[in-house]
């Protein structure tokens, strides 16, 4: 196998929403609608969001500061069966590293403004990267073993497997 040099991350900003413990966050930003956050870039990065203000979404990159430890085989929401991790969005990971896309409300200087959020607040934010519906949809995707769970009714909150 070969070797790899570790790979080193610095937060470019912190992420602030209303919910200060996992418990009850939202699974996914889908299940988030409407819930308010913003964002507040660091100084030295504000100059990155330049042109930014143009796209309605963007996507987060954060590490998931709250999970310890990880499982490489876990029982995620939606389901009752064990599944590999890498076949989930759970948080506990062996890099713990979030992904959501939200809406972009507007920027006021270094603060964005975002909704339908999924993030603990306090949490690090490591890069983002605009929405562009054109690259991400594809007509050929599966969902896997999430093939007809995901159009339930109900609004999917944490539980006590984030902690």
């Amino acid at each position: 196998m070969t070797e790899i040099e570790p790979v080193h991350y610095h937060p470019i900003g912190i992420i602030h929403s209303p919910f200060t413990e996992p418990y009850g966050v939202p699974i996914q930003p889908r299940f988030g609608r409407g819930i308010e956050g913003r964002i507040e870039i660091f100084p030295e990065y504000a100059e990155g969001l330049t042109d930014l203000d143009g796209f309605s979404h963007i996507t987060l990159l954060y590490h998931l500061h709250r999970s310890t430890g990880y499982s490489l085989r876990v029982k995620p929401f939606l389901d009752e069966m064990e599944r590999g991790v890498f076949a989930t969005r759970a948080p506990r990971r062996p890099n713990p590293i979030g992904l959501s896309t939200v809406r972009l409300v507007r920027i006021e200087g270094s603060v964005l403004y975002i909704l339908d959020l999924d993030i603990i607040d306090g949490t690090p934010l490591l890069d983002i990267k605009p929405y562009v519906p054109v690259f991400e949809e594809d007509d050929q995707a599966r969902s896997g073993w999430l093939t007809g769970r995901l159009d339930k009714g109900d609004k999917p909150r944490a539980d006590s497997r984030f902690s």
